[in-house]
């Protein structure tokens, strides 16, 4: 059945920015206990958005609006692709929010923060999965992997929302730890699904399972220098525990490619390796999983299906 269309307040509790696969399935979860403003890139797909989109088995008329013309709000979520982080801030802050919280792949924090001056600023997590895809009717989102949502100390009211709405979603006091185990989950299974173009669980299976592995392994002495304390074993039980449980999910690296669209390469595995150049470690596999996935994005981005 249809989610309701819930009333347009003149100040919103809760905005989303980034209509994409992620964004849609949080506000459609989050919708259903209070008012949701989803910012999309423009007027068209916005009116596309409050017309209904298909997330999971239930039919989701966001109230939405095109990024030119955001309505205020209280906390603002930034789940845009990374590349796309300073002009979601320059958005976030015209909404005059109590804080804007980034669940973004990569290490976006500090570029939000250089472009967005609310009161709170900062970067959180989650692992929930979802992916788009097209259908005769138009898009549908598939919500693909429940996992978990952490946020910084000073989002507390935005914790609760999430987790009335039924997300696993808590306070992280050491957030910058929980944010480097995200990104050794990130640069470990994003690049491989990208370059394999199968789902996170298929890269439990051989012949994937040793180079998902070996990344894991390499990537752990540089974050260990920035103060991750993940020991290998409980490195690779996290990495495969995400890889379980979002196994349907195609990693967001992957919906790009096959999309035809820029990925966040440079925002994870580009991150890894400048942590990698200033602390003079070798990350070879690393180098060369980006080097193919690079040469993969230029000839999907290059086709006359990503022109377009």
């Amino acid at each position: 059945m249809p989610l309701p269309v819930t009333s347009s307040p003149a100040r919103y509790p809760l905005a989303i920015i980034g209509a994409g696969a992620l964004g849609l399935h949080f506000a459609a979860r989050l919708a259903g206990v209070v008012p949701v403003a989803v910012i999309a890139r423009d007027a068209g797909r916005a009116a596309r958005l409050r017309a209904g989109v298909q997330v999971g088995d239930q039919r989701y008329r966001a109230n939405a609006f095109a990024a030119a013309q955001p309505p205020l709000a209280d906390w603002v979520i930034v789940l845009v692709k990374a590349g796309d982080t300073a002009a979601a801030a320059a958005i976030a802050e015209r909404m005059e929010p109590l804080g804007v919280l980034s669940l973004q792949n990569g290490l976006t924090g500090d570029l939000l923060r250089a472009h967005c001056r609310a009161p709170r600023v900062d970067q959180g997590i989650t692992t929930e999965g979802a992916y788009r895809e097209r259908t005769a009717d138009g898009e549908r989102v598939q919500p693909s992997g429940a996992g978990e949502t952490l946020l910084p100390a000073g989002f507390e009211p935005a914790a609760e929302m999430l987790a009335r709405a039924g997300l696993r979603a808590r306070i992280e006091p050491d957030i910058a730890r929980a944010r480097l185990a995200k990104l050794l989950v990130n640069v470990a299974i994003n690049p491989l699904a990208a370059l394999f173009g199968v789902t996170n669980g298929a890269l439990l299976d051989s012949p994937h399972r040793v180079l998902l592995d070996t990344l894991v392994r390499e990537a752990l002495p540089v974050l260990h220098a920035h103060g991750l304390d993940l020991d290998e074993t409980a490195a690779l039980a996290r990495v495969h525990s995400v890889a379980t449980a979002t196994a349907r999910n195609r990693a967001s690296m992957l919906q790009d490619v096959l999309a035809g669209r820029r990925t966040e390469l440079d925002a994870i595995t580009g991150a890894l390796l400048r942590m990698a150049d200033a602390g003079g470690f070798a990350v070879p596999t690393h180098r060369a999983v980006h080097t193919l996935v690079r040469a993969i994005e230029r000839a999907a981005f290059d086709s006359p299906e990503g022109r377009g």
